[in-house]
């Protein structure tokens, strides 16, 4: 018997000013979505099963950038995606432009399953979905109050605007902060040429291991706020933003074009096959050069029931747990 093991994240680059009441609501939306899976693993759940079901919960939290929750696009509407991939056999699904899917994750699982295809994007996803019989729901359910008062504050400074969750009553500074990318805002930290105060990507993922040894990986965002209709990101591309195989499961989350152009979550697994890294090592390696001068995190799981995650922005909604009992959430190193 394998031991299972499970890592879930809700998006890196995080505000080391964020209020600490945030902070906390962070951690619980986290922890409670971490015991979902951690039930589950404990009742012999197939590893993929595990991924949907925390990824879905994650979705319909209102917290994290994903499902209901995600950011607007230009037109202040909902364009989301999502991807799923089972290490056996490394069979995926992925959607894009998903926009009345109360839960895009299990719609790219029925991709994987019930469609020839891995891919499915816009008209064409949302057709699918009807045919499955999937839940849809009117686009005004994905969208916030908070959410509508950052995409005007990104409009107002012409940028994409990353971290719509900062309280609308600070709106003039987080104005004057989005129009601005000097270097030495907060930390001196800039993501996508925005000061990292400004910057919260807050994409979900999870990875698992469960006790047969088979391993997955899920990733769901609703993308930037502000972004241009029919922006696709990292979070549905098998190999950058997902990936699962024997050797280890990988969601990743951060500057998307960045974690695209190097194919993040799949060199993990690369460096762990052909230079026989342990998965700590892989990740870090992979963290520290493959990303050139873009910034992001990853979670990931072995085949062997190791949990390991790597950042190299200030931050990073994570939590892991193992079957051996240890449990784990956090945002800083």
């Amino acid at each position: 018997m394998a031991r299972w093991a499970i890592a879930i994240h809700g998006g890196a680059g995080v505000d080391p000013n964020l209020p600490e009441h945030r902070q906390e609501e962070a951690k619980r939306v986290l922890a409670r979505c971490l015991q979902v899976g951690v039930d589950a693993l404990r009742s012999g759940a197939a590893a993929l099963d595990v991924v949907e079901a925390v990824v879905r919960e994650l979705e319909s939290d209102p917290f994290f950038n994903s499902g209901r929750g995600s950011a607007l696009t230009r037109l202040g509407t909902v364009e989301m995606e999502a991807s799923i991939m089972d290490g056996r056999g490394r069979r995926c699904g992925a959607v894009s432009g998903v926009s009345t899917v109360k839960n895009p994750v299990s719609l790219a699982r029925l991709v994987m399953d019930k469609s020839p295809h891995s891919y499915l994007a816009f008209d064409g996803a949302e057709q699918f979905a009807r045919d499955q019989g999937l839940e849809v729901v009117d686009n005004s359910y994905f969208i916030t109050e908070d959410n509508v008062g950052m995409l005007k504050l990104a409009k107002e400074a012409n940028s994409i605007l990353f971290d719509y969750r900062i309280p609308l009553a600070g709106s003039e500074t987080c104005g004057a902060q989005a129009a601005s990318s000097d270097n030495s805002h907060g930390n001196g930290m800039v993501m996508n040429g925005l000061p990292i105060s400004i910057y919260a990507p807050e994409t979900v993922g999870c990875a698992v291991v469960d006790s047969s040894g088979h391993t997955a990986a899920a990733t769901s965002t609703g993308g930037l706020m502000n972004k241009m209709t029919g922006r696709i990101g990292d979070s549905p591309l098998i190999g950058s933003g997902t990936y699962a195989c024997g050797a280890c499961a990988v969601s990743c989350t951060g500057e998307g074009e960045a974690i695209i152009r190097s194919t993040l979550a799949r060199d993990v697994a690369a460096v762990m096959e052909y230079r026989g890294a342990g998965l700590q090592e892989a990740v870090d390696y992979c963290v520290k050069e493959r990303l050139d001068e873009g910034f992001a995190g990853l979670i990931a799981v072995s085949g062997t029931g190791e949990v390991a995650y790597g950042f190299n922005c200030t931050g990073m909604f994570r939590g892991c747990a193992t079957e051996d009992g240890f449990m784990e959430v956090g945002i800083w190193e």
